[in-house]
């Protein structure tokens, strides 16, 4: 095995990856400088050692132990294939490092299997763009005031809830929500306590919420959830407990407390329904409700 190793050594030797062997049993025969800058273990350090001799340590992002039966090098070499994963190696220094690896079982000119070679890199960077990628998702996803899920996501929601509906008869509902008051509570008290507001407005429709319930900001002073597993008798008994809550919800304190009410459409999903028609039709029993005030249209 080392043989074959020597006609590759000055390319393996100017690597940036991690490189190293090892036989069946795990025993390290080699070890290149790449994989002593990303792990901080000196090649002198290692070879000889076993690869689970507190030198690598693979973990997975639970931090449970690849060392033992979920180790992607002896998968490869029981399985004869290569073995990908994103996992955590110990660095000397204690912390550990994100790597992406690669782990190849090595074959002796009869075919048999007679060692693994483990190809790593350093994944902070993957990792770092990665979780960027996820922040900037969520935003897009996150109304900027409440903090609850904008209309982005609620478009998205009440689409994928149709769909099941349409392949697995699974029903839901949706009410529309609009603050009583609130444009004369903006106009008078100012932009910074209207925001206050629907911070507040926005925290109680995520706290009535169930599991299955998706609580988001429609736009302007109204608010729309997507009620999971509803029928009519359910989402009337949840769209007057939101009522209620809302009513008694408030931003401020003490003789400044600032209070609104709401008018709530509910209404839920029917056959032949899209996210547009359904919508609309909570909308129009919104727009009933405001007639009278803090009350709930259901049709």
């Amino acid at each position: 095995m080392l043989e074959s190793l020597v006609s590759y050594r000055e390319i393996l030797e100017n690597l940036a990856e991690g490189v190293y062997f090892t036989d069946t049993n795990r025993q390290i025969l080699y070890w290149n400088p790449g994989a002593e800058k990303i792990s901080g273990f000196a090649s002198s350090e290692v070879v000889g050692t076993h690869c689970w001799d507190n030198i690598l340590m693979h973990v997975d992002e639970q931090g449970n132990s690849l060392c033992q039966g979920a180790c992607p090098l002896v998968r490869a070499m029981h399985e004869a294939k290569t073995v990908e994963a994103e996992v955590y190696l110990h660095h000397k220094k204690g912390h550990r490092v994100p790597v992406l690896i690669k782990t190849v079982p090595v074959r002796n000119d009869a075919g048999k299997v007679v060692g693994a070679v483990e190809i790593f890199r350093d994944n902070s960077a993957h990792l770092e763009l990665r979780d960027r990628l996820s922040q900037l998702e969520q935003l897009s996803m996150i109304d900027a005031v409440t903090g609850i899920g904008n209309r982005h996501l609620l478009d998205g929601e009440i689409k994928r809830r149709l769909d099941e509906f349409a392949r697995y008869g699974w029903g839901f509902g949706i009410l529309l929500a609009d603050l009583d008051g609130f444009k004369a509570v903006n106009d008078r008290m100012g932009h910074d306590i209207g925001d206050q507001l629907l911070q507040t407005i926005g925290n109680t429709f995520s706290m009535v919420c169930r599991a299955s319930d998706t609580p988001g900001r429609w736009g302007g002073d109204e608010f729309l959830v997507v009620c999971g597993h509803s029928d009519a008798a359910g989402l009337q008994s949840f769209a007057e407990r939101v009522r209620v809550l809302v009513a008694s919800s408030y931003a401020g304190s003490g003789e400044g407390k600032i209070r609104v009410t709401v008018s709530i459409g509910a209404t839920l999903a029917v056959r032949g329904d899209d996210a547009l028609s359904l919508v609309a039709r909570a909308d129009s029993l919104m727009y009933r409700s405001k007639q009278k005030k803090n009350c709930v249209s259901l049709g």
